[in-house]
């Protein structure tokens, strides 16, 4: 099983455990994310917990050290032990994403990746936004790109789904159409 696989089941079940026990998911999520980047911030702490030398069980006190100072949520600071103590700390960063992936789904959002020839003024962006949601029938959060070769129009990206309105799209049809 590869790493990301892994970590996707952990970030099912730490979502699983938090709505059975009605935890605030974005703070779990927040503090997960925070945790992962604690490895990356300080060297120390990532040549100890990720050593493959120290023992499990000591890599497993250090983290309920970290996790019973930070004050994380139960459910987190359990996962967090566990995966210590299994020797598995190596797979937060892919749990972070999986885990915000899930939290996303739940909450019924998706992202968007707008791409026009200029960039949007606030209001266009606003009326994109409301457009997609009502195709999508989910909350979307737009983010924004700029790539002048689409000369006009936009190209919005919605998980594997491209809704395609450029002008250089356009364009192309219509050169094929003629050359039939």
């Amino acid at each position: 099983m590869t790493n990301r696989n892994a970590a996707s089941r952990y970030a099912r079940a730490l979502m699983d455990v938090a709505l059975q026990e009605n935890a605030d998911l974005s703070t779990i999520g927040q503090e997960l994310a925070a945790f992962s980047e604690l490895f990356t911030q300080n060297e120390d702490i990532a040549n100890v917990l990720l050593n493959p030398a120290v023992p499990a069980p000591s890599k497993g006190t250090a983290v309920q050290a970290i996790v019973d100072r930070a004050g994380a949520a139960a459910p987190l600071g359990k996962l967090l032990v566990l995966l210590a103590e299994r020797d598995r700390l190596v797979l937060l960063p892919d749990m972070v994403e999986a885990y915000r992936v899930r939290l996303q789904d739940h909450l019924k959002v998706v992202r968007a990746e707008v791409t026009t020839a200029q960039p949007l003024a606030a209001e266009r962006t606003e009326a994109v936004r409301r457009s997609l949601a009502v195709v999508t029938g989910r909350d979307v959060v737009v983010t924004s790109r700029v790539d002048p070769a689409l000369i006009g129009g936009f190209v919005a990206r919605v998980g594997g789904t491209v809704f395609d309105g450029s002008v250089a799209r356009q364009l192309e049809m219509m050169r094929a159409r003629l050359t039939e």
